[in-house]
């Protein structure tokens, strides 16, 4: 295992990780300063997603053409100038909202083949420590985004400069440090078994895992903060409770990557379905209760990351090659199908009843309890077999 290498990727998913933590919130909470509705406010924050379903859809191409290292610099140049521009854009919407899909884009292709490359620097007997300190890190970073927020104010112009700053020095970072013929043509090595709509079929719990993690990871970033304030918490503690449920994602992944390497990874993940799912059933009752809200979230946030990171684990577990990369992609246009959906249902939801976002929360859960419990069920059934 190329341990330097392999920091840069760490290093350059945490930049990533902290554009999306940062920006996300930022631009809700100036919204609702202005007076935008809930669905329109869901509408922009789903923009980053929309990006990230198009850098999936080009990741193969791409990659057959450039080399990961220009894919790489390309995505931090296009991340660093969309994130500045948040700060000068003039108020007109159509604007913002393109300045998100290009840093979807940006974002959408960075993890895409960080994911790769990072399940193909590891052994399978340490895959899920690697793979979850990856996840922690990319986690760690999202929620200095809404920490930042709440320490400088949603009006102050360093979350914005510190966001490109990150992305200017990983761009420094990729351009110094990583082979000049990284990544180059992955495909060429194995022929795919399967298309992007193939993973579908091939591994439909997994796909269902990332989209409920992608739209957790939005409504919690985007959403969740409006959702505290309508309850009565004043705004910097409500974008400081979006920063303890990524806290209790961050702090929990490489302990259950440490576990996955030893027990029963399907089963973990159903695990980690059925704790999220009890959590969201519980959470308008304990909205009301701040001495047991803040643990809860904590847990929340690492039961649902925990359905995230062995999600990669197992597509690491199961897939080589180009099929790997073609997973990826898929995982990353799955991310962006929850990320869009994710504030838009909420938002519709939430401009319908107080409860809305912990119903789309719940609805979301069920659906992946189900999937996972009924892979545990086929892969325990073929090993009887």
């Amino acid at each position: 295992m190329n341990r330097w290498l392999l920091s840069i990727l760490i290093f350059a998913v945490s930049v990533v990780g902290l554009s999306m933590g940062a920006t996300l919130p930022l631009v809700s909470l100036r919204l609702h300063e202005a007076g935008t509705s809930s669905l329109l406010i869901g509408a922009i924050s789903a923009m980053p997603a929309a990006g990230m379903i198009l850098a999936a859809l080009a990741t193969n191409r791409l990659c057959r053409r450039f080399s990961g290292r220009s894919l790489y610099l390309a995505c931090f140049a296009l991340c660093a100038l969309s994130a500045s521009s948040l700060q000068w854009l003039p108020d007109a919407l159509p604007l913002l909202a393109l300045a998100r899909l290009a840093l979807g884009i940006g974002m959408g292709m960075a993890v895409i083949l960080g994911e790769s490359w990072v399940n193909e620097l590891c052994s399978d007997a340490r895959r899920g420590q690697v793979v979850a300190l990856y996840a922690a890190c990319f986690t760690g970073c999202q929620l200095a985004g809404p920490a930042l927020i709440s320490l400088l104010g949603e009006q102050s112009p360093w979350p914005v400069g510190i966001v490109t700053l990150g992305n200017l020095l990983a761009l420094a970072a990729v351009w110094r440090y990583l082979p000049g013929d990284w990544g180059q043509s992955p495909e060429e090595e194995t022929p795919r078994s399967f298309s992007l709509a193939g993973f579908l079929r091939v591994a439909p719990a997994l796909c269902i895992g990332v989209v409920f993690f992608a739209f957790f990871d939005a409504v919690v970033l985007s959403l969740f903060p409006l959702y505290a304030s309508l309850h009565g918490y004043a705004l910097p503690l409500a974008a400081l409770m979006a920063s303890v449920i990524l806290a209790g994602d961050m702090l929990f992944q490489v302990p259950l990557g440490w576990l996955s390497d030893r027990f029963d990874r399907r089963a973990m993940h159903l695990g980690c379905g059925l704790m999220t799912l009890g959590l969201g059933l519980t959470l308008p009752w304990l909205i009301g209760v701040p001495g047991l809200l803040w643990p809860a979230l904590a847990l929340l946030g690492a039961a649902a990351g925990g359905i995230y990171t062995l999600a990669l684990v197992l597509i690491g577990q199961d897939f080589r090659g180009a099929d790997l990369v073609t997973a990826n992609a898929c995982v990353g246009m799955l991310w962006g199908v929850g990320s869009l959906h994710g504030p838009l249902l909420s938002g519709a939801l939430m401009s319908l009843g107080p409860q809305g976002l912990p119903l789309a929360l719940n609805l979301a859960a069920g659906v992946f309890t189900g999937a996972a419990f009924l892979a545990l069920r086929l892969q325990r059934r073929a090993l009887a077999s």
